[in-house]
């Protein structure tokens, strides 16, 4: 028999689970938050923590807050998009500071000089990009359409979200309906969904992304034409990988782009190519890295990972030069294209490398100008964003050179992999830790994107 426990929960752990001390373990335990009394039982036992289930919360938190989803919770089917549903907008921005902050000392030994502002946008309505689950149910006669279930591989029964901007946060339903009457229900796994301004436009639409294990019937490709009209999205079908996607009919083409007003840019990207879920929050995050960056005119910059080019362009606009770099040929022709259109093809340059073979040979080569001139043609400034992985060969390579730029920004979405680059930039290289801090760019999730500015104290011994 499971024996039940008081405890006060003593903070969050990176998945927003409430940590508590038992028997000189930690237990994490769903649903928790910090400063709270909860009666709770031990579900799995380890040699180095335990996992709890949350029974009662004796004395709540002043920020704990009904959630605004019916779907939200510990009880069974919920939905697992979000996690902090339950935790006040403002106190989960603070939260997120803590866990980046724990992160950077345990696993880095790093301290930050300076402790930014947190950026926010929308609490609600933010998410533009979202890969919906589908999953046709025999025994009910019909499919679910949404996100998993919390720790589970089944779709959530939920009827609407208000993570999603609309008007896909009030479709769901009436994708169920369209799927589960299509001939081909059990053969579409997944919608990708991309919500954006069009090119030159002001108006958003909506792109739903059909993917497709076997080609449709014309009784489903008639369902899917009467569903675009019906509720004026565009339908795309993706029949294997993302760059097989394309428009149903020719009424269904559609460029979508992330706007940056401030820099009188747009990015134009495929409704399958990775982008900036939250647009709101991505303006102000363009805007405070280049506030940070401090970049001036006559200066050279690069940016690594650089994908569409959602820093490299509005660098571009404040540089005399900016060389953009990313593993993915695909998007690395689709930033030139936005660099054509803007006007910016003497300002930028993009080209692809896989980074995760980065050398202090490569980063000292694109330091020299054509004529060799390794001073004049200097990079002053570094941009990295990296995927969850990180950047660890470019942080030993920058690390390793004697060559330093007077700046480095590293935006992560990671704060494990951020401490661990950071503390070879740091312990190994001799640069400091000026400044980090959050972006809460997926509210009520324990997502945690994060900026560092790195600035250098010394050359490697």
């Amino acid at each position: 028999m499971r024996s039940q426990r008081q405890d006060r929960v003593e903070s969050l752990d990176q998945e927003g689970r409430g940590i508590v001390r038992a028997d000189g373990k930690i237990a994490f335990v769903e649903g928790a938050l910090p400063g709270e009394r909860i009666e709770w039982e031990s579900v799995r036992t380890g040699s180095r923590f335990d996992v709890g289930r949350l029974i009662r919360v004796r004395h709540p938190s002043s920020q704990r807050v009904a959630p605004r989803c019916p779907h939200f919770g510990l009880h069974k089917g919920a939905c697992g998009g979000c996690s902090m549903q339950h935790l006040d907008a403002r106190a989960q921005v603070a939260i997120k500071q803590r866990v980046l902050e724990d992160a950077l000392w345990h696993l880095g030994r790093l301290k930050p000089a300076q402790i930014l502002r947190p950026i926010a946008g929308p609490a609600w309505g933010y998410r533009h990009r979202a890969r919906l689950s589908v999953r046709y149910v025999a025994r009910r006669g019909e499919a679910l359409v949404g996100f998993h279930e919390r720790a589970s591989s089944f779709v959530a029964d939920i009827a609407r979200c208000h993570v999603l901007a609309d008007p896909v946060g009030t479709l769901l339903m009436p994708l169920r309906n369209l799927v589960s009457s299509m001939q081909a229900r059990a053969r579409l796994p997944q919608i990708e969904v991309a919500v954006a301004v069009a090119a030159s436009d002001s108006r958003a639409q909506a792109v739903l992304v059909f993917r497709v294990l076997d080609p449709l019937s014309d009784s489903d490709r008639e369902l899917l034409k009467r569903f675009a009209a019906e509720h004026d999205v565009k339908i795309w079908l993706q029949p294997g990988g993302p760059a097989t996607a394309a428009p149903l009919t020719p009424a269904d083409r559609f460029e979508p782009a992330l706007r940056l007003p401030e820099f009188g840019l747009e990015v134009p990207f495929a409704p399958t190519d990775f982008t900036q879920i939250n647009h709101a929050a991505n303006e102000v995050l363009v805007r405070r890295a280049l506030a940070l960056l401090q970049p001036q005119t006559h200066e050279r910059a690069l940016d690594l990972f650089c994908g569409l080019g959602n820093f490299t362009l509005p660098l571009a606009t404040c540089v005399t030069r900016v060389l953009g770099i990313d593993g993915n040929s695909a998007l690395v022709a689709r930033a030139e294209q936005a660099a054509r259109t803007a006007g910016l093809e003497l300002s930028v340059e993009f080209a692809s490398h896989d980074l995760t073979a980065w050398t202090r040979e490569e980063w000292e080569e694109v330091n020299r100008n054509r004529n060799g001139n390794q001073r004049d043609g200097a990079i002053s400034l570094v941009l990295i964003d990296p995927p969850r992985e990180g950047a660890l060969a470019v942080a030993r390579a920058l690390a390793a050179s004697a060559v330093r730029p007077r700046r480095m920004l590293y935006v992560s979405c990671n704060p494990a992999t951020l401490a661990r680059d950071c503390a070879v930039l740091v312990h190994e290289g001799g640069w400091r830790l000026a400044a980090t801090g959050v972006v809460n760019m997926f509210p009520h999730t324990s997502h945690v994107e994060s900026l560092a500015i790195l600035e250098p104290e010394q050359a490697p011994g």
